[in-house]
């Protein structure tokens, strides 16, 4: 039996691709890759290296380890490799990974392919980080990555602190967060530019919560406001809150 065929039905199965899906990503026919599969012919050099770098295991492995074996379970070891390597791995979730994460954030597999880093003042932890779009939290520019925690309880909100919000209707969104004290269910998402209106949300609607605990942003990405510009946000933002406490209490 050709380890080499099992392996390449194993690590296709892992990832839950049809036998045309990942055809279409080794850029062979169907119809071969269900021959290799079956063991009616044996993968060629060009098609094993697509693999190795797809998957990033060595050639070597690909042909003389059974991979999917519960002994030598290639994926899991990988993982906890991956986990020991450091005291925290933050994951990445990139502007371009938005809509993939809302399908896969659930998904260990998915997130295990995310890219991750590290940063020591955060300490030991569970570390998630979002790269965010738009002038909606300026001055926290766009293209800024936001590093944070997760929250899984309504009642560990903490009010007018930041956070990623993660909804099916709006997507992944950073904003500062008021909680109802009439709907246990509901919090209000401010923005801190003025010019974007608050809106609440059902905490049903909420597939996650992460309370940011640092923001990472390039130099040239600060933005160029004037001093008055930003005692205006400010100005703005404080009767924001102050209206929308108001109402909270009422």
């Amino acid at each position: 039996m050709s380890v080499a065929c099992q392996n390449l039905k194993y690590l296709r199965k892992q990832k839950g691709w049809t036998q045309q899906e990942f055809a279409d990503k080794l850029g062979i026919k169907r119809s071969l890759l269900g021959a290799y599969e079956e063991e009616r012919a044996e993968p060629r050099t060009e098609v094993l290296e697509l693999v190795s770098d797809m998957f990033r295991v060595s050639i070597d492995d690909l042909l003389r380890r059974d991979l999917g074996s519960q002994k030598d379970n290639f994926l899991e070891k990988r993982r906890q490799q991956k986990l020991g390597n450091s005291r925290q791995q933050i994951e990445f979730v990139p502007v371009k990974a938005a809509a993939g994460y809302l399908a896969g954030y659930n998904d260990d597999e998915f997130i295990e392919e995310l890219n991750t880093f590290t940063l020591p003042m955060l300490g030991a932890g569970h570390f998630r980080a979002f790269e965010i779009a738009g002038d909606s939290m300026l001055p926290t520019p766009s293209g800024s990555v936001i590093v944070c925690h997760k929250v899984d309880a309504w009642e560990d909100i903490r009010n007018n602190e930041t956070y990623i919000v993660v909804t099916s209707r709006e997507g992944i969104v950073y904003k500062r967060l008021l909680k109802s004290n009439r709907s246990k269910g509901k919090i209000t998402l401010v923005s801190d530019n003025p010019q974007f209106e608050p809106y609440s949300v059902g905490m049903e609607d909420v597939l996650e919560l992460w309370q940011s605990d640092a923001v990472i942003s390039k130099t040239g990405q600060q933005s160029r406001l004037s001093v008055n510009h930003l005692a205006d946000m400010v100005s703005h933002l404080q009767d924001q809150v102050s209206m929308l406490k108001k109402k909270i209490r009422d």
